[in-house]
């Protein structure tokens, strides 16, 4: 790989030597679980129920921390493992989430797109109010080697053409899919992946589907194409946003 790419995968693969395994986080699909899965794993944090806000770095391994010859020796034995999401589902969920909750998106992102794309925004706005539309435009004249990687494609973060996973589970069978892989790496019979919380609404087929409808079609056509290998390499169909599909 390239040194840019090289550099984004190595991040985002994190390391187990005790179970054999190299798992590659994706954010919006469940990531922040399966790492306090690895922190219970190595002995860092006594339950995946443990009430502490996460640390996203702290006891964790990432290939980026390891000398080329320890990562080609991991890459070659280790288990690899992702975990993939509808990319439109995705980028939906990132959007409520990072400028529907989280103040230093709206600060260091929402501004800069409100910015850009609003007629008539001042010099300094709140970023607070962006809207679907806007973070579409915005998508849609990103590189996306260079995204953040909260709605990166998966593509670029994990790499999946380069390094050979066995396994790549799903959102849409998350609970299903984790067991198994918790199965294959041999991990203790007390560590599980934990529950969905209570409190959590994940984006829904309707909520999508008016989001999408709600989007100009030609902003929708330039974005897409920036997802397409997600959509085609993890066999998610493209959304249907067709006049006719939106009257529904």
């Amino acid at each position: 790989l390239p040194a840019g790419p090289r550099r984004t995968l190595l991040r985002h693969v994190l390391v187990s030597d005790r179970y054999r395994f190299l798992y590659c986080y994706v954010p919006k699909v469940a990531c922040s679980n399966w790492k306090r899965v690895l922190k219970v794993l190595a002995g860092a944090l006594g339950s995946v129920d443990a009430r502490l806000k996460m640390d996203h770095r702290a006891d964790l391994v990432f290939l980026a921390d390891l000398r080329p010859d320890q990562i080609r020796h991991r890459l070659r034995h280790y288990f690899k493992f992702l975990f993939v999401r509808d990319p439109a589902e995705r980028l939906l969920s990132a959007y409520r989430n990072k400028f529907g909750e989280i103040p230093e998106y709206q600060r260091r992102y929402g501004a800069e797109i409100v910015r850009r794309y609003r007629p008539g925004a001042g010099p300094d706005p709140a970023g607070d109010d962006v809207t679907f539309p806007e973070f579409l435009r915005y998508l849609a004249d990103e590189d996306p080697e260079r995204m953040n990687e909260h709605w990166m494609p998966v593509y670029h973060l994990c790499q999946p053409c380069a390094v050979r996973y066995d396994f790549v589970g799903s959102y849409e069978r998350l609970e299903a899919d984790a067991n198994h892989v918790l199965e294959r790496v041999r991990a203790p019979p007390h560590v599980r992946f934990p529950a969905r919380q209570a409190w959590y609404r994940p984006a829904s087929p309707e909520s999508l589907h008016y989001h999408l409808c709600s989007a100009p079609r030609a902003l929708l056509h330039d974005v897409l194409p920036k997802y397409i290998l997600d959509f085609s390499l993890f066999a998610y169909p493209l959304p249907n946003v067709t006049r006719e599909a939106c009257r529904q």
